[in-house]
């Protein structure tokens, strides 16, 4: 060996710790720089801090001293712990078995523990605020007591069914719709057997068959909506009508039915029918013929939509042909269209000339309807008259006078009136609007909204309906001629009304 290697094995072995000694790590070497031996100072360690405390404290120094004596035990030969890893231990005697605790199931909790009756009544407020859909759905998997509660028929009573894909294309559609089905042949008697009100929208193919359902499993059917329908034949509605012995209203707007169904359902129904909405077209006049041949005498409520392209052209009667019985029980009609109407005094006379508990009309658009020919409908106790004419007085040549006639009639308990577009001279309107300041016994009037857009009503006649009636919550004055500027418009409220009144009688009288 080298004299330079043998230097160095020396140097080596000089500084070699001693057998049984711990070499000092870097942790040591820290411990001892931040709280020296003697120095009153010991290190506290935790997950995420080193803290140097005063005082006595654990000896890191005996801790180190403790483990190496141990170790060096654990290498003597002959020492106990030796002895006692080197006997082999015995196979440890069997435990005996433990006892099984009875199993407990996991807690119910709150919703258990409600009862069914308090559950179905707060279910029912919630059905009838957002309907069964999905609300019911989603509840039934809570747990086992709100799955019975919102199985219970009885909350089912008003249901909407639309297939998911309803606009688009046929083949898809066509296929959702018979999914749809697959599901309500085991919802219909299962859920629906108390249903009351039903609307269906957007079924193209199906509708044949979801009617069908609903004739075996709905009895207590009373009010049948069909929106954007189309495939309705007069065996179904007639299949439904004996089936449904409550059904009493449809509403068929904005369907392809065809006429032969609707009176075929009519004439089944017969007196038990209360309300029915018809869409204006081609076929309205047979469907109207049916209702005017008595068919139908205790209709409360009759309401035909006219679109934009379509118009009710209502056929004379032959001059040997007797009226009716008409409506006794009708008490709203609805005859109202964006576009000229050809509904004349003598059509609707012929509509409502047995009709004296009319409480609402509505002939929007009906511009060949004059104040004599209302005047002389049975009605006494009108409580709404729609009279407007929007986009369309340009075109026409209005009365000028008679508007008097109306409310010398109604003015005891008409609570709206529009009057908008209408041709009534400055002189008629006040006198008619007047009438609202006398009323007989001298009870205040229930007029609470008044349309005048357009008309030609001056400051003092609005001034004046407005003291007389104290209750009025709607005037609308836009487009009028004879205003001031600034109080063309429409006010809601009373407060805003009560604020027109105090324009009106400080702003000067001349028009803009």
């Amino acid at each position: 060996m080298a004299p330079g290697a043998a230097r160095r094995a020396r140097r080596r072995v000089r500084g070699a710790p001693p057998a049984g000694v711990r070499a000092r790590s870097a942790e040591d070497w820290w411990w001892d720089r931040l709280a020296p031996s003697g120095s009153g100072y010991h290190l506290l360690q935790s997950d995420s801090m080193l803290l140097v405390l005063p005082g006595s404290g654990p000896a890191r120094a005996r801790a180190h001293r403790r483990a190496a004596r141990r170790a060096q035990r654990l290498r003597l030969p002959g020492s106990r712990a030796t002895a006692a890893k080197a006997k082999p231990k015995s196979a440890p005697a069997p435990a005996p078995a433990p006892t099984p605790a009875p199993q407990q199931g996991p807690d119910p909790g709150w919703g258990d523990r409600i009862p069914l009756e308090i559950l179905l009544q707060i279910f029912g407020l919630l059905v009838a605020a957002d309907g069964p859909v999905p609300f019911l759905g989603r509840a039934a998997r809570v747990c086992r007591r709100w799955h019975e509660a919102a199985s219970q028929p009885a909350l089912w009573h008003t249901v909407t069914l639309s297939p998911p894909l309803a606009g688009r294309p046929t083949k898809a559609g066509a296929k959702a719709e018979k999914k749809l089905l697959a599901s309500l042949e085991w919802f219909m008697p299962n859920r629906f057997s108390q249903l009351q009100r039903l609307t269906l929208i957007h079924w193209k193919s199906q509708v044949h068959a979801v009617l069908k359902l609903v004739s075996e499993s709905c009895p207590r059917l009373t009010f049948l909506k069909l929106s954007d329908c189309h495939g309705v034949t007069p065996d179904t509605l007639t299949g439904l009508a004996r089936a449904c012995p409550q059904l009493h209203s449809l509403d068929i707007q904005h369907s392809t039915v065809e006429s032969t169904a609707v009176v075929s359902f009519l004439e089944e129904v017969g007196p038990r029918m209360r309300k029915l909405w018809l869409t204006c077209s081609s076929q309205t006049t047979a469907i109207l013929g049916a209702l005017l041949s008595s068919c139908c005498p205790q209709l409360q409520l009759l309401e035909v939509l006219r679109l934009l392209n379509l118009g009710w052209l209502p056929k004379p009667p032959g001059r040997a042909a007797t009226p009716g019985p008409g409506f006794p029980s009708l008490e709203e009609l609805c005859l109202a269209g964006p576009t000229c109407s050809f509904v004349s005094d003598e059509a609707l006379g012929r509509l409502l000339h047995s009709s004296p508990n009319l409480r609402l009309l509505d002939l929007r658009g009906c511009a060949r309807i004059t104040p004599a020919g209302l005047r002389d409908l049975p009605c006494r106790e009108l409580e709404q008259l729609y009279l407007g004419l929007y986009g369309m007085s340009d075109r026409l040549t209005l009365a000028k006078e008679g508007s008097p006639l109306l409310t010398e009639k109604w003015a005891h308990t008409l609570r709206e009136l529009d009057l908008s577009g209408q041709g009534f001279s400055e002189k008629d309107l006040e006198q008619a609007l007047a009438a609202f300041s006398g009323t007989p016994g001298g009870s205040q009037p229930a007029l609470c909204s008044l349309n005048l857009r357009g008309t030609r009503v001056t400051p003092g006649t609005v001034s004046s309906v407005i003291s007389s009636c104290p209750g009025l919550r709607f005037l609308n004055l836009e487009s009028c001629r004879c205003l001031p500027r600034g109080l063309k418009r429409a006010y809601r409220g009373p407060e805003h009304v009560q604020r027109c009144l105090e324009q009106l009688l400080t702003s000067p009288a001349s028009p803009s």
